[in-house]
């Protein structure tokens, strides 16, 4: 088995605790802000341009990510003490509350500031598979997702007291581990694929694939079965999934349309 046995707490300053999951937040934007920016200028947006949907993107990520982790949790906890909805340092972050407040704003910056909505989210999809990547290695530390107990040799026993894991002696299937790996495949397919494909072609990969991954590794993730076998997050990818082949399919239908139209002319000169 292999032994986790990392404080989740870096230091603390009197009630103030500085925690791995909050700086592999900061880390996860700034690197994913500098591997997707680049690109964003190749795509043809300007710096003001960029800092306008960052400036409103990144916050509404991070409370996307918060709120529908909350409600997808017994509500009682946070009706009686509502400060826990803020507390972020406690864990529970849902990665697909981030994707829908990001589309969202993206596509309010993309009908006012007049830019292409499809270019960006392919943006958005660069920047959010590194900023998960980096998420995962905080939830490894956390050891707040987590499979269900194995004898497996790669199994994770989160040993040290302040762990979020429910024992701290038994050796769970180390889910964030698997959802990292599946976001350096995702890296790389999309690395490769970025200056090759139509404009929201990037996007669409990224999420059928995150969506894919998803039902599959919660298989492993001990969390609540909900409907026919299926947990929440598993029924949240499977209609992420439809939603997304379907928009995949339309917007490829469109642009075929579009560049039959442009040919047509020079077809008949």
């Amino acid at each position: 088995m292999i032994t986790i046995n990392i404080s989740p707490i870096i230091f603390s300053i009197g009630s103030l605790s500085v925690r791995w999951y909050g700086l592999m937040y900061v880390v996860g934007i700034t690197i994913g802000l500098l591997v997707a920016w680049p690109y964003a200028k190749w795509k043809g947006f300007t710096e003001d341009q960029l800092e306008k949907v960052v400036y409103w993107s990144v916050p509404a990520g991070l409370v996307g990510a918060r709120l529908y982790y909350v409600i997808q949790q017994p509500l009682g906890p946070f009706l009686s003490q509502p400060w826990k909805i803020f507390a972020v340092w406690e864990g529970g972050m849902a990665f697909y509350g981030a994707i829908f407040a990001v589309v969202l704003v993206i596509f309010i910056a993309g009908w006012r500031m007049k830019i292409s909505i499809l270019k960006f989210l392919d943006v958005a999809a660069l920047f959010a598979v590194v900023g998960q990547f980096f998420g995962r290695i905080g939830n490894i530390i956390n050891g707040d997702i987590i499979g269900f107990p194995t004898k497996l040799p790669w199994g994770f026993v989160y040993a040290n007291p302040n762990s979020f894991a429910p024992s701290h002696t038994i050796a769970y299937q180390p889910a964030a581990v698997y959802e990292a790996l599946i976001d350096i495949l995702l890296f790389a397919i999309l690395w490769t694929l970025r200056k090759k494909v139509k404009p929201g072609m990037l996007f669409f990969y990224y999420i059928i694939g995150y969506s894919i991954s998803q039902v599959i590794v919660f298989i492993w993730r001990d969390n609540e079965v909900i409907f026919l076998g299926l947990k929440q997050a598993q029924l949240t990818a499977i209609a992420v999934l439809v939603v997304a082949v379907a928009g995949f399919f339309l917007v490829r239908a469109g642009q075929r349309k579009t560049a039959v139209k442009i040919e047509t002319p020079k077809e008949t000169e």
